[in-house]
């Protein structure tokens, strides 16, 4: 009642528009319109409608758009523009952004989660789901190491799915193990997910990859601890093989050899912002040096496949530079229409306990993350909700070092909670790219099924960060005391 009262104290006509305008865009997108060209087509149609239908003195167009009869200067809407892309690609933070998308693209070409499949299957075969705890932890390596989404939910599908469908195991907890598996890579650093999250949010990226880090850990224990029980309570669903290799010492050194190159990957780059001496933008540099030197040394790189890493990073770079550059007209004219205004009322309207508020921006976005991709959801809603967060003043101890602590800890609660958004039908990416990969008699059905429990086992991660929320800031202040 209290949400319903505080929605009809607030509805006005600038409101209205608001609504329709979030109403307009998901409408484009279940039609299929591609999402920079929702969010800029839905923008120009409401600074049309504001222009020209709710402002009869032309006051909002005219302060932007001068036309030549009327003593006419474009200066205004150069600087508009400039401030979208200008603004945007000069962003030194935004370096990162296809720095890491490049060392996860040239890790999926070096062989490295082959070696560590193979090697780790025999290691872990004599254990009931055995097969299912290397997949996760070849998901939790890759995602440390890669932060690439996509290319570890196919490259994990590929390798483990025709072995488990050999070995017998129940269709829902294969599928299910890797396409949560797989999305650990947009939580657990180096993510492209917080470099944009440190952008939109003014703060600092290295405070937000060693923030993360624990609550990624987290999660990833909590899939172990999952699987080991499932195995034990229904060992018929992951049964051992039965030709299994012993373990000699000659396994443990593949297992060994295949883990120490990523893992050491990993250290450059975390290690390197940990220990001061790089920032994260110099560090993702180090991070696409380190991949290119590994798929080297695994003689999988060629000039054809080097060729093929650089446009796959180009596309996906660009592609989100786009969406980037879009979804910022599209808050600017959201702003117009008092959109930041309107949306901190309701929010702060609803509860008055500060930590129920952001338990209900939580809920919110968990339920966006079922309609949109978690980019427009960090580029759009998360610098409207920026003020409130602030604007409540929750204690969340910064141990003396780490600026915005509370700030920090929102942005860890949506990325955990965004990570939801892969799993989640109809628009879980991880499921369909899992399913481009499964075999015919594996459907969607299966798959649903499947991502249930790890998704509700996200849902505990969240919670524990909620509730601790100095897990999230421990270790940036350890590093940065320092």
């Amino acid at each position: 009642m209290q949400i319903l009262s505080a929605m009809g104290a607030l509805m006005d006509l600038n409101q209205w528009m608001v609504l329709f305008m979030f109403v307009v865009f998901i409408t484009m997108l279940f039609r299929g319109i591609p999402v920079v060209y929702s969010l800029v087509g839905v923008s120009l149609i409401f600074v049309l409608v504001g222009a020209f239908v709710l402002d009869p003195n032309k006051a909002l167009i005219n302060e932007y758009i001068e036309f030549k009869r009327t003593g006419i200067s474009y200066k205004k809407l150069f600087a508009v523009g400039g401030r979208f892309f200008g603004g945007t690609i000069k962003n030194p933070v935004l370096v990162a952004l296809p720095m890491f998308i490049f060392m996860g693209l040239m890790l999926d070409q070096s062989g490295v989660a082959q070696k560590m499949m193979r090697s780790m299957q025999v290691l872990f075969g004599a254990l009931k789901g055995g097969l299912a705890l290397t997949v996760m932890i070849i998901g939790i390596i890759l995602a440390a190491s890669t932060g690439v989404i996509g290319a570890s939910v196919v490259l994990l599908g590929v390798m483990g799915i025709p072995t488990m469908m050999a070995q017998g195991y129940a269709k829902p907890i294969a599928t299910g193990t890797i396409a949560a598996s797989g999305t650990l890579g947009i939580l657990i650093p180096p993510s492209i997910m917080l470099v944009i999250m440190s952008d939109q949010l003014a703060i600092s990226l290295g405070d937000l990859f060693m923030g993360a880090l624990f609550p990624g850990l987290l999660l990833g224990a909590l899939y172990i601890g999952y699987i080991v029980i499932y195995g034990l309570i229904s060992p018929q669903s992951m049964p051992v093989p039965e030709d299994r290799e012993k373990i000699t010492w000659r396994v443990i050194g593949d297992v060994a050899m295949s883990v120490v190159p990523p893992f050491g990957l990993v250290l450059l780059v975390l290690g390197s912002i940990f220990f001061g001496i790089a920032t994260p933008t110099e560090a993702s540099g180090l991070g696409a040096l380190g991949a290119t030197l590994l798929a080297l040394a695994s003689r999988n790189l060629s000039f054809e496949v080097f060729k093929d890493v650089m446009r796959q990073t180009l596309n996906t770079g660009g592609y989100i530079v786009g969406i980037f550059i879009a979804a910022n007209f599209f808050a600017f004219i959201l702003r117009r229409y008092g959109g930041d205004e309107i949306i901190e009322g309701l929010v702060l309207g609803t509860f008055d306990n500060p930590y129920m508020v952001v338990g209900f921006i939580l809920f919110i976005i968990f339920l966006l993350g079922f309609l949109l991709d978690w980019i427009e959801i960090t580029l759009i809603i998360m610098p409207l909700m920026l003020p409130v967060v602030l604007g409540l003043n929750i204690p969340v101890d910064g141990f003396g070092v780490v600026d915005s602590p509370s700030v920090v800890w929102f942005a860890i609660l949506v990325a955990v909670t965004l990570q939801t958004s892969f799993l989640t039908p109809p628009v879980g990416f991880a499921l369909f790219y899992l399913k481009g990969v499964c075999p015919p008699d594996i459907n969607l059905g299966h798959i649903y099924r499947g991502i249930i429990p790890f998704v509700l086992l996200q849902i505990i991660g969240l919670l524990v960060v909620f509730f601790f929320p100095e897990l999230t800031t421990w270790l940036p202040a350890v590093a940065y005391g320092n």
